[in-house]
């Protein structure tokens, strides 16, 4: 049995790509089912986040949520402060906001250039926080630029403010100006690599930022079932892994590169064929439910705060978070 941790959160990620209806589903399930958070991914060619947030917003009762990446290159940081404002709204107080720097390829298909990202993100949190605050907002960044922009209503409360980060700069920022750091990775060893440099850059606040396992997660009775069904998004990831996160994670890098050729001509079968266990053991959570227990015992060792189960969770979604609700999180936490 693992030790009860009652400050844990566990929480989802969509990615818009299904019917919103679809979504909805699955939201007021996972609220009826008690997770914590419902996170929506930001990208241009799937459902538009703010109007699927506002729909999960309007048919659940409990859970936080808010999207998980925006970034202030596609869209203003001005316009996400109100946008972000009217989901609390909407939701009644359970707003939250991830920001990150973005992707730089897709952000290229869109002709948008990924300028100084580190500055990109510490000018947007300032903007946008005083933007919540109510204040009239003068502010001449090297990025983002406001002429008194103010917003017409306010929040009652807070929102928490998330900060999307990998690299070690990033993390050091999202460490002294966040709330709490979303980290897209799903194997110990980076987050023995994030926590220390998250504990020198945030020194006292060390304990009061949430820390956010973003994993790629995928759960059956049948491991085998389970590996297939995630395959396709390890290859994503080790396709778009840099040769230094692949040495650190062991990967051949010759066999990495066949499966980047293979998603870039978009032959996606051969892709998922040529993932091996082992990169699947490097970049995701995948297993039986004990199994999954056991890795992510292992995650809030290191001082992760926040499990996010991440695509693709399951060969059947809604009886893949019943049984994570049912038989790996009740390891964590007590029943409220």
């Amino acid at each position: 049995m693992v030790n009860i941790m009652v400050n844990v959160k566990f929480g989802l990620e969509f990615l818009p790509s299904i019917p919103t209806s679809d979504t909805i589903a699955l939201s007021k399930y996972a609220d009826e089912l008690g997770y914590d958070v419902i996170w929506v991914t930001d990208h241009y060619n799937n459902r538009n986040v703010y109007v699927t947030l506002t729909a999960i917003a309007l048919n659940t009762k409990r859970v936080a949520l808010g999207p998980s990446v925006t970034n202030p290159y596609v869209v203003n940081p001005i316009w996400t402060a109100s946008a972000i404002a009217s989901i609390d709204e909407v939701s009644n107080g359970r707003a939250i906001l991830g920001i990150g720097a973005g992707d730089k390829a897709t952000l290229e298909k869109m002709n948008i250039e990924w300028k100084s990202p580190l500055k990109a993100v510490r000018e947007s949190v300032e903007v946008i926080r005083r933007l919540l605050k109510g204040e009239v907002v003068q502010f001449d960044g090297e990025i983002i630029k406001s002429r008194g922009a103010a917003l017409s209503y306010k929040p009652p409360h807070e929102i928490p403010i998330y900060i999307g980060a990998q690299g070690p700069k990033m993390l050091a920022l999202a460490s002294t100006i966040g709330d709490g750091i979303l980290i897209n990775a799903s194997n110990p060893k980076d987050y023995d690599y994030a926590m220390n440099i998250i504990r020198k850059a945030a020194g006292d606040r060390v304990g009061k930022i949430d820390v956010v396992a973003c994993t790629s997660f995928s759960i059956d009775r049948d491991i085998n079932v389970a590996q297939k069904n995630v395959r396709i998004v390890v290859a994503f990831i080790v396709a778009g892994a840099s040769e230094e996160v692949l040495k650190s994670h062991n990967i051949d890098l010759e066999k990495a590169k066949i499966i980047g050729d293979y998603i870039s001509k978009g032959r996606f079968k051969d892709a998922s064929a040529a993932v091996t266990n082992e990169m699947i053991d490097e970049f995701s959570i995948t297993g039986t439910p004990e199994k999954c227990v056991e890795k992510i015992s292992e995650l809030l060792k290191r001082g992760v705060t926040q499990i996010v189960f991440g695509s693709p969770i399951g060969k059947d979604k809604k009886a893949a978070l019943e049984m994570i609700a049912s038989e790996v999180i009740p390891h964590f936490k007590q029943v409220k």
